[in-house]
């Protein structure tokens, strides 16, 4: 993706975040007012849905532009942050909504919670179109995900059908219909408990960062040792964060040279690394001016004054 289309698909992205943002606070407030369980529930999964869109944004930018270590890990405890309290919101939102169960439904929620409804669902289908519109993505890659648009649909079906069925029971004289709106509530909170798990199912295989094994180590450090201008490697760590590999190191060069050349051994060790190993996502280097005391290396001459521009 271009930077072009990647900032277009941003925009698209960020208004799909206020407007669900926005929905979930209109919901909320509607369904608290008019007493009905599944705005309060489908107020809950808007704000999951604009939280999973800003996850989605954070995960294409990581992709595109490569963090260090540190800060992958924060967004992995991030995520799985998340994911626990998405789980603990469904839990919760099901335990309220069983709770009204048991103590019994007699009146459906009021009138304008219908009104609420279709102004939800009109919203979703622009906040849908609006990645197609202004995400600059091909029609197929808009249906990429078909399970995800389908739980988004049946959840507005859900809400639809659990206030429409209460009035309609309200109409019909049947009180049982009320039961719909905490029933529809229930379906939204099982929803939410389902993006908990997938989420925290996809973020912890990569929420740690794990040392490669000493013979892949090894082969990276015999690949730095050979580079032009490197006199000693002092340090080497690699760890797999995910499906792609970081890189700490530490070398030694002749201290005699500028500050600039060192900056050039240092960029062509990163270049080298990337380019042979390709699972390598990115390499932290520090540069080190090399001790000629050391016995076993005496390609520097400490007798020797001015500042050559070789690097060994």
């Amino acid at each position: 993706m271009t930077d072009e289309r990647f900032n277009k698909a941003g925009l698209g992205v960020w208004v799909g975040v206020v407007c669900n943002i926005a929905l979930a606070v209109m919901e909320g407030l509607v369904g608290f007012l008019s007493g009905s369980k599944v705005l309060v529930a489908d107020a809950l999964h808007s704000a999951a849905n604009a939280a999973g869109l800003s996850a989605s944004w954070i995960r294409g930018r990581a992709a595109k532009h490569p963090l260090p270590d540190g800060h992958s890990r924060t967004k992995a405890i991030a995520a799985i942050t998340v994911s626990i309290l998405l789980l603990l919101l469904g839990l919760e939102c099901g335990m309220y909504n069983l709770k009204a169960i048991y103590a019994g439904i007699d009146a459906p929620p009021a009138a304008f919670a219908f009104v609420a409804v279709i102004i939800s669902i009109i919203v979703k289908e622009m906040i849908f179109w609006s990645k197609y519109r202004l995400g600059g993505f091909s029609r197929q890659a808009l249906f990429s995900n078909p399970q995800e648009r389908r739980f988004d649909a049946c959840c507005s079906i859900a809400v639809l059908v659990g206030v429409g069925g209460a009035w309609a029971g309200h109409y019909l004289g049947n009180i049982y219909l009320y039961y719909l709106d905490p029933l529809a509530g229930l379906f939204i909170a099982a929803v939410l408990i389902r993006m908990g798990y997938v989420l925290l199912r996809d973020v912890l295989p990569h929420a740690a960062d794990t040392a490669l094994r000493d013979e892949d180590a090894a082969e990276l450090l015999r690949t730095v040792q050979t580079v032009k201008g490197v006199i000693a490697v002092d340090e080497l760590k690699a760890r797999e964060h995910g499906h792609y590999v970081i890189i700490d190191v530490k070398i030694s060069v002749n201290p005699r040279i500028s500050v600039l050349e060192g900056h050039d051994v240092a960029r062509y060790v990163k270049q080298i690394l990337m380019k042979r190993f390709t699972h390598v996502s990115d390499v932290f280097i520090q540069v080190h001016p090399y001790d000629p005391g050391y016995p076993y290396k005496n390609n520097v001459d400490p007798e020797h004054d001015d500042h050559p521009s070789l690097l060994h």
